[in-house]
Formats: C-alpha cells, structure tokens, sequence
C-alpha cells in the first residue's frame, strides 16, 4: 500500500497527460546545447554560472503553449529538465579542463582531444545522475516540507503560473535580443568600446573601470546586490591596495614570478600587467582557501546529511508496483552501467589510474552527490560548495598519483581529468536533485525526468568541446578576455603539488586574506573571485546589483516587490543568454578572421551612456511589473 498521502501533486499519479514526447525532447536538446554554451562563456569570463531552469521553463511554455497551441505542464517540466542538464556540464567542465588548454598553449602537453572532453562530461554527468536516482525517495519525497529545494521549488511555480507563459517568454525573449544586439554592436562592430577604465599616474598600479556589457549586470541582478558588493570589494583590495602597495615597493625590482622590473612592466602594459603577474596568483590563494573553508564549515552538515540518505535508503520499500509519479530507473540497470564506467575510466589512458583508483573515482563520486544533492535542498544551488568539493578531490588525487609513481605532466593532466569527472557529478547532482523536486511538485514522472537528464548530459557532453575549442582558439584562456579563474587556479594547484613550481609568498599571501575575510564574517567565495577578477568586471557586476537594490528598496507590497524582481530575473537571464550566445558567435568570427568592425568608434563617454541606458531600461521594466492576477 502506498502509505503517502500528504503531498498531492498538480497532476495526480493516476492521471496520464503528455511529457516525454518529441516536442519536449527537441526543445529541450535545443536548449540545453544553447544555455550549455552561453553558461560556459559566462563561466569563463565571471567565474560563475547562472540556473537554466527557469528560463528554460518560460521559453518551453512560450514555444508550447503560445507557439504550438499546447497545453502541459509536464512536457514543459521536461523540457527545462533536458535544458538546464546543459547549464550543469557546462559548469562543471569549464572549472577544470580549461586547464588542460592552457598546458598545451605552454607547450607541455598535446591539445585535449574532443574525445577526453566527451568522456570527461559524460562520465561525470551519468554518474552524477546515477547516483542521485536512489537518493530521490529519501531526500525529494521522504524530506518534502523539510528540505526547502529553492530553486526546483521556484521553478515549480513558475510551471503552476503557467496562464501566464506567453508574456514571461517575451520578457526572456526580449532581454535575449537585446542582449545580442548590444554584443554584437559593442564586440562585434565596435561602435563602442565594452570596456572603459583610466589609470591613475599619481597612484601608480591602480585603475578604475568598468565593463559596460549586459551579461554582467544580468549577473549581478541575478546575484544581488550583496554578493555583487562583496566582489566589487574584492577587485577594490586588488586595484587600490595589493596592485599599489606593488608598484610602490617593488619600484624597480624584478620579483617571482616576473621576468622584468615592476617599473618596466607598469610602463610597458600598464596596472594589468601587475594583474597578470602577481595578482591572479594572490587571487588564486584565496579562492582556493574561500572553497575549503566553506567545505570545512559544511563537514557537520555533510556527515549528517549522508548518514540520513544513507539511512532513508535502507528503508525504502520493496513495493514493486509504485505508481507513476513513483517510478525510477531500475538499479539492475544503473549498476550495469556505473561498472561498465568504472572499467572504461581504469582503462582509457586519459584517466591514468588503477582498477582501485576508478573505484575510488566513483566512491567519492557518490559522497559529494549526496552532498552537494541535499545541501542544495537545505541552502540552493549558489551556496553550495561545489567549488571545495573539486579543489579537496583535485588535491587528494595529484597527492595520490604522485605518491603512485603518475608524476609529470601525466599526473597533472590525470589529475585535471578526475577533478573534472568529480566537478560535473556534483553539478548534475545538485541540478537533478531541483529538477526532480519540481517534478515532485507538478507530478512528473520520475523515470521520465532521470531519461531526459541523460538526454541532456549526452547532448551537452557532445557539444561543450567544440564550445571549449572554440573559445581557446579565439581569445586564449587565462587571458585578459577569458579569466578562466578557476580552472587557472586549478592548473597552479596541481602544478604546485607535482613540480612546486609556484610562487607560493603570493599564494599564502591570497590564503591569508581569505583567513581575515572569514573573521570578519564577510562570504568568502565572492569577495575572492572579485579579488581574482579584473576590477572593470565586478563594476560591471555591482551596477546590475545596484539595480535590483533600487528595484527592492522602493515602496510598495511585498507581492509587487516580487513582481518586479521576478520580471527582472527573467529579462537577465534572456539578457544572460544572448550575451553568451552572440559571444560564441563572435569567437566563431575571430576563429574565421571575419572582421566587422566599423572604421569609427564612439569615446568612452558613449559607452557609458549606452550602458546606463540598458540599466535604466531595466529598471523601468522591473517597476512596470504587477503581481499576478490570483
């Protein structure tokens, strides 16, 4: 007998209406390889992604219910259940291989082939699945009402708002033009400079600037203007403490790891030349610490959450007729295929490891699913220290390939390949775990759900090496254009460990900031990417953020609050998509030398009036809003 009778799904489990069908398979693919590249864009330059759920919600119900005169919630469930799998391997992939890039630029390894980044993608994103699909009864349906799940919950809204599709997909649509407009305009014709910034002479090695593209201030509407403030603080200590503080007692000295005076690099490439030497390193060392100490402060957390999954599965019941909003993938069947995974990483040379390595692979594979899938149930998929997860993984598997005798630049791109496995298991964790929740709330099919997010990662794991090449091929990473900040910390990481080649006084330098940052109670991820950054970029971000502030802060109810911040969400994240898709556009152009820039170009002064014109249309947008209709 089924014994829950809490929770009544929007669909009953007895009622059958159209999910896993064409149309939610294609839109959903489409989607995927489309937030999948523009996430890994915007991952490559910020440092963070953003959720694909919602978007890829909204869109479905423009496309299915306004478009194709169609009415179900379900198959709009799964379409945003196929799309957002391609935001997670983005995510995932674009924090570690990046690395493996910038070896082979240096000229210490071959380029990774298509192959290696297939694989890598794949793995990460089956197991990831894998595992989350016997945890979904104990922490989606035994946990209902104890685990919060904000952002499958929130997306489970927006599918129950449904009437209102048509108007949020023009909203998303809208920002999505715009968007590709404004880039297309800016980097690709060059009308305006997307970049201003001025370097003061009687402050030597500081600079003040902003990048005025609307990515960024879709990502700090998004993000908020706290975290958008404690990035902007971060570039502040880089930009006008660490960077001046340099220029000043440096003087004329040549330092590790420069190759020439400090006098002569400011002279020569001005304040980014300090950035590139010594910052990103200081920078480095403190998202490194930022992602242990929050994998640190979460231990308690992460040990009680697996002795409780581990405990909800050993009862889950051996009923073998459950009904259709109860149905999973079989076990027989995702055993076969976590073995068959497991030999194919002891086997392919990309992953130097033994029978036992693979094995371990997959052990810790499992560990951080079921933390980083029930931590974003109790805190949401931004706090969640994916981060942590992959830099602890990075640093246990060189140790332990070094200690095995895999050492060189074998043990460094081994390294990189686990660290990348580890990564995407925990994103597609966190994703499956919101997507199954929403399906929880509208009455999906699980079964369905857990085949779609297959769909998405094999798709997405097809696509995001021709993404990564692309990018390289255009702009290089590590370069000023695309930061890459983590897989660049990554690579200093497993360098450091195999060959102590690192300039290891601006690390510690970077380790202790991050210490004192803690102290002070100020979030230290944040504070240590904008430390890591460009400064032009957390300006950026922080006008976005100041938006929303302002959106906030003016009166009115709290349902017309949320009205203008939702609508907000959603032109940002069409804002979001069309930056990242006409910046892969663009990358294609440099790739063929298609120039399109315009012979002339307005001064800096137009740039910012440009850009306050896109932020003050935001704002009066988000006032426009009004809550919906009850």
């Amino acid at each position: 007998m089924e014994k829950k009778n809490e929770f009544k799904p929007y669909i009953p489990a007895d009622k059958i209406v159209p999910e896993f069908t064409v149309t939610s398979i294609v839109i959903g693919i489409i989607l995927a390889v489309v937030f999948g590249a523009a996430n890994a864009y915007l991952g490559l330059i910020v440092g963070m992604t953003v959720s694909a759920s919602i978007p890829a919600a909204v869109i479905s119900m423009g496309i299915i219910r306004v478009i194709l005169r169609k009415d179900s919630i379900l198959e709009n469930n799964l379409v945003q259940t196929i799309g957002s799998a391609g935001e997670s391997v983005a995510a995932g992939a674009i924090f570690t291989l990046p690395a493996l890039f910038i070896w082979a630029e240096e000229g210490k390894i071959a380029f990774p082939s298509m192959m290696t980044i297939f694989l890598v993608a794949l793995f990460g994103g089956v197991l990831g699945i894998c595992f989350m699909v016997p945890l979904r009864q104990a922490l989606i349906v035994e946990e209902h009402g104890t685990l919060p799940f904000p952002e499958g919950t929130a997306c489970a809204e927006v599918l129950l708002a449904g009437e209102e599709g048509g108007a949020k997909a023009g909203t998303v649509f809208a920002g999505l033009g715009i968007a590709a407009a404004y880039k297309f305009i800016a980097d690709g014709f060059k009308l305006f400079p997307s970049e201003i910034g001025y370097a003061f002479k009687s402050y030597a090695g500081s600079q003040i600037g902003i990048q005025v593209l609307p990515a960024l201030a879709g990502v700090g509407f998004i993000c908020g203007p706290k975290i958008s403030s404690y990035m902007l603080a971060g570039g502040t200590l880089s930009w006008f403490v660490l960077m001046p503080a340099i220029a000043l007692f440096g003087a004329d000295a040549t330092i590790f790891p420069g190759t020439a005076p400090i006098s002569e690099l400011l002279a020569a490439n001005g304040p980014s030349a300090l950035w590139s030497n010594y910052i990103k390193y200081i920078g480095a060392g403190a998202v490194a610490t930022g992602g242990m100490i929050s994998l640190i402060k979460s231990f308690p957390l992460i040990v009680r959450t697996f002795k409780q999954a581990m405990s909800s599965m050993s009862k889950k019941r051996s009923n073998t007729t459950l009904v259709r909003t109860q149905q999973d993938l079989p076990m027989p069947i995702l055993l076969v295929v976590l073995l068959v995974i497991v030999v194919a990483i002891w086997l392919i040379p990309a992953f130097p490891v033994s029978p036992l390595g693979s094995l371990i692979i997959v052990i810790f594979g499992f560990f951080f699913a079921t933390v980083s899938s029930r931590m974003v149930g109790l805190i949401g998929s931004s706090n969640n220290p994916v981060s942590g997860m992959a830099i602890a993984t990075l640093i246990i598997a060189t140790l332990a390939l070094k200690a095995t005798g895999t050492t060189g630049t074998k043990g460094m791109v081994g390294a990189i390949a686990i660290g990348g496995i580890i990564c995407v298991i925990a994103a597609i964790a966190e994703d499956t775990s919101q997507d199954l929740k929403t399906g929880f709330i509208v009455g999906a099919t699980p079964k369905k759900q857990q085949i779609g997010e297959l769909i998405g990662v094999i798709v997405s794991a097809a696509a995001i090496g021709g993404v990564l090449y692309l990018l390289n091929e255009a702009w290089s990473y590590g370069s000023k254009e695309l930061p890459a900040a983590q897989a660049t910390m990554m690579k200093m990481l497993v360098e450091g460990i195999m060959n102590a080649e690192l300039p290891w006084g601006l690390i510690l330098i970077g380790v202790f900031i991050a210490i004192v940052v803690e102290i002070i109670k100020v979030p230290v991820m944040p504070f240590a990417v904008g430390m890591y950054l460009p400064f032009s970029l957390s300006a950026g971000i922080m006008a976005g953020g100041a938006v929303r502030f302002l959106v906030e802060k003016i009166k009115g109810t709290d349902e017309e609050k949320k009205a203008r911040t939702d609508k907000g969400v959603l032109f940002t994240s069409g804002l979001i998509a069309g930056e990242g898709i006409t910046g892969i556009l663009l990358a294609g152009f440099a790739v063929a030398k298609l120039d399109v820039a315009l012979k002339f170009s307005l001064p800096q002064v137009g740039s910012l009036i440009i850009f306050i014109a896109l932020l003050g249309g935001l704002f009066a947008l988000c006032m426009k809003a009004k809550p919906a209709k009850k």
